[in-house]
């Protein structure tokens, strides 16, 4: 079997999940990782995998023939990184989000597209047994057609978790607050379940964080360009984390969801996930029955692994692509749809208006709507 030589650029908590995937993956050989500089979380690093730490990333290339990376910076790097890497020839695997703005989202497109490399970006929510369910369902037309879908997501972070990164609840750092971050893996599903968006109206705010710049609380409603209609919720104000779900309802009135997390929120290298992922919603016709049974499946599953798993599906498809020469599940035109909606509702907030989709990058100076 043909092996692929990957590397890990971006050595903190989520780079960990990515080499750990990388060591487990058969067809993979993990074969050295990439800092901005050599600090002690780098060497670190380096020492716990046994690969070579590099601070120039042509160097790294050159001298060790790596062909595929995982790109795990912080979100506003994404862009610059990815758009050197595929100009190397090399297969990118971005964390989620894809970036910032979407000015970066489409440098990257173009630059993969230029470079003929194989794209995607971090969605491995998709991987949950309860999640690929609900896209089961739909391909088998058991809701009929998907007319409504939901996001909602009531977590929790303190302040200790945005002093524990110093980019962390800044616009320049992280780009965002709760959509950017903690949101896209629901807006991702929602999007996957529901197709492309039309219009949304949305609203943000910083309703009991004062100290970030950026938001902890937003709300959009929004319609498809299938006519559906849809709403998302999210935030990061309710101590204890609740839930946070997708949910789709059908034309013919039945009903599925998936709770992605319950309890206190997944936050990479520092804790797991307190509940397993389950379908917390059935209604199809002939299958109500069957939610119990979905329920202790999937949570015996997930007890039988751990956090790294999905990482190493979503990474496993991404090399499987690369060497088969066919599309990932989850394409970096994906990534780019969660950024484009996040936007939608920022833009919204600033212009007080609906947004009408397609959206195209914009240089008003405010950060797409971010900047108050």
């Amino acid at each position: 079997m043909k092996r692929i030589r990957t590397a890990v650029i971006g050595c903190g908590k989520v780079g960990h999940f990515h080499a750990q995937a990388y060591r487990r993956i058969a067809k993979s050989e993990l074969t050295a990782c990439c800092a901005a500089t050599r600090s002690p979380r780098a060497e670190g690093f380096a020492k716990q995998y046994d690969i070579p730490l590099y601070t120039d990333l042509e160097r790294m290339v050159r001298e060790t023939g790596v062909e595929a990376v995982s790109i795990c910076t912080p979100h506003p790097s994404h862009a610059a990184l990815a758009v050197r890497c595929c100009g190397l020839g090399l297969h990118i695997a971005v964390e989620k989000p894809l970036a910032a703005a979407l000015e970066d989202c489409d440098a990257i497109l173009e630059a993969a597209k230029r470079s003929s490399v194989v794209g995607t970006t971090i969605c491995q929510r998709r991987f949950y047994r309860p999640a690929m369910r609900i896209r089961e369902a739909l391909d088998a037309g058991k809701l009929g057609r998907p007319i409504l879908g939901t996001v909602n997501m009531l977590g929790w972070r303190d302040m200790a978790y945005y002093r524990s990164d110093p980019w962390r609840g800044t616009w320049a750092g992280e780009g965002g607050g709760v959509l950017i971050n903690q949101a896209p893996h629901q807006i991702d599903l929602l999007l996957w379940y529901m197709g492309e968006v039309a219009e949304l109206y949305g609203m943000w705010d910083t309703l009991n964080h004062p100290e970030l710049e950026v938001e902890d609380t937003a709300m959009a409603i929004i319609r498809f360009r299938s006519g559906a209609m849809g709403n998302i919720v999210v935030s990061n104000s309710q101590n204890p984390a609740l839930f946070g779900n997708v949910r789709v309802h059908g034309s013919n009135g039945a009903s599925a969801g998936v709770q992605t997390d319950g309890g206190a929120m997944f936050i990479a290298g520092v804790s797991g996930i307190a509940e397993p992922p389950v379908n917390d919603l059935w209604t199809i016709p002939g299958e109500a029955e069957l939610l119990a049974r979905f329920k202790a499946e999937d949570s015996a599953l997930f007890s039988s692994v751990d956090m790294i798993h999905y990482h190493e599906q979503q990474l496993s498809d991404f090399l499987d692509a690369i060497l088969s020469g066919r599309r990932p599940l989850i394409t970096l035109e994906d990534g780019r749809r969660t950024v484009e909606l996040i936007t939608g509702i920022y833009r919204s907030r600033r212009d007080h208006r609906p947004i009408a989709f397609p959206l195209a990058p914009e240089h008003a100076g405010d950060m797409d709507g971010r900047l108050r």
